[in-house]
């Protein structure tokens, strides 16, 4: 039995609704940087089931780009929260003025 390309992104698509609801839906931007990690995750996934179609894998080379942005996005993302969570116990997106010198 084969799985198909189309269940894979089938897979993908609701990933990326779930992330997408998380995004919007959410207000800790730790739950907002996990909604995004899934988004990118999703894009992984439509991005590597597409791969053996495309010439020379393509896609996996995008892959490794992504999963490095996502790296980088998550570091930068937690140290922003780290340092305003030290300024207040309450760290919510709507009041990101906080970080304003």
């Amino acid at each position: 039995m084969t799985v198909g390309p189309d269940n894979y992104v089938a897979l993908s698509a609701v990933l990326f609704l779930i992330g997408v609801v998380g995004v919007i839906a959410r207000r800790n931007p730790l739950i907002m940087l996990m909604s995004i990690e899934l988004l990118f995750n999703a894009a992984n996934l439509a991005l590597v089931a597409y791969a053996r179609s495309w010439v020379m894998n393509t896609g996996h080379i995008f892959v490794f780009l992504v999963i490095t942005v996502a790296a980088a996005e998550a570091a930068i993302g937690l140290a922003i929260v780290a340092v305003t969570f030290r300024r207040s116990q309450h760290v919510d997106v709507d009041e990101v003025s906080a970080l304003r010198g």
